[in-house]
């Protein structure tokens, strides 16, 4: 006859046993290797900016000893076949197409994502969202042939022959100095759509971050929900806004297809908001893989993404200071 033994059952209270060591050991060992692999992960993003500035300079390195500094960055020719390589039209062409393209969208951008944190309704936010960050996956060739198609004529029929009659006859940076349509307008305006979602979707991100006690004591204070918003945005919101502000900066400066199409890829330092310009990442993008048997010009295009390495990092590592001081405040 077999007999069940009941097993027996710990009181409440009771001391639990140890685990074994070697189970001890094996969790510390795992949550090491865990910490080591991470932050090797994390060290080697980081060196992989040091490595990609580093392998630029060694490519550029032939022609940053054959010419001064100073003369590449303020040199305004560019004819590679008699040995001028200025990079100043191109250095021009990039921030000028950059800062329309963010006078158009810093304000629509950051407007849309207070209303999405802010005003609108959890069911409005499951629908607008999506459709914003539609546009992040959009394919900028497919912005280029729709800046084309649409922004180019709108503004060689409509926006040109108006700002030359009304604002160009006062200032020339509104003069149509280019009838083709093809400038840092039309350029600016698809620049601006593509940077747009990026920096809503932070700003909203931000906002909402923010703890949900602070909206509702300033309300129980008497606040409307305007002020409560501004209070919040200033105070709370406005370093994470100016980082989606230098995100959608850096998103701009350096986005090369869409541009190209649109911007006329002329070398000249533009004037005008019509004018043809020709960016840093369209002289790379059109001119690499030409006509490299001539001496000095790989090492040029090498110098030229290099300026443009150094300008945004630059441009960050400003904001980043900004930033910080904003938030001890």
């Amino acid at each position: 006859m077999e007999i069940i033994r009941d097993t027996p059952v710990r009181k409440a209270g009771s001391p639990t046993r140890p685990a074994p060591r070697w189970q001890a050991r094996w969790r510390s060992l795992k949550d090491e290797s865990a910490r080591i692999g991470f932050g090797g992960t994390a060290t080697a993003v980081c060196l992989l900016v040091a490595v990609i500035a580093a392998t630029l300079v060694v490519r550029a390195w032939p022609i940053l000893q054959t010419y001064p500094l100073a003369d590449l960055l303020t040199g305004q020719t560019w004819q590679p076949l008699r040995g001028l390589f200025g990079f100043a039209p191109f250095i021009a062409g990039s921030i000028a197409v950059t800062l329309v393209a963010m006078a158009i969208a810093v304000v629509p951008a950051i407007f849309s994502g207070v209303y999405l944190a802010e005003y609108t309704s959890s069911r409005a936010r499951a629908t607008l969202k999506p459709l914003i960050d539609l546009l992040v996956g959009i394919p900028s060739v497919v912005y280029g042939l729709w800046g084309i198609l649409f922004i180019v004529p709108l503004v060689r029929d409509v926006i040109g022959p108006w700002s030359d009659s009304t604002l160009g006859q006062f200032s020339p940076l509104f003069a149509r100095t280019n009838p083709s349509g093809y400038g840092l307008l039309s350029a600016g305006f698809v620049l601006a759509l593509m940077a747009f979602p990026l920096m809503v979707a932070v700003t909203e991100e931000v906002l909402r971050s923010v703890p949900r006690e602070m909206r509702e004591t300033l309300l129980a204070l008497g606040a409307t929900r305007w002020e409560a918003t501004k209070c919040v945005v200033r105070h709370a919101g406005l370093a994470g806004i100016l980082a989606a502000v230098v995100l959608g900066f850096s998103r701009a400066f350096g986005e090369t297809l869409a541009v190209m199409m649109l911007v006329g890829n002329t070398v000249k330092i533009p004037g005008s908001l019509f004018d043809a310009a020709y960016p840093l990442p369209a002289l790379i993008a059109n001119n690499y893989g030409e006509i490299m048997s001539v001496p000095l010009y790989e090492s040029a295009l090498m110098g030229a993404a290099l300026v443009l390495l150094v300008v945004v990092m630059a441009f960050n590592i400003l904001a980043r200071l900004v930033i910080g001081r904003l938030t001890k405040k």
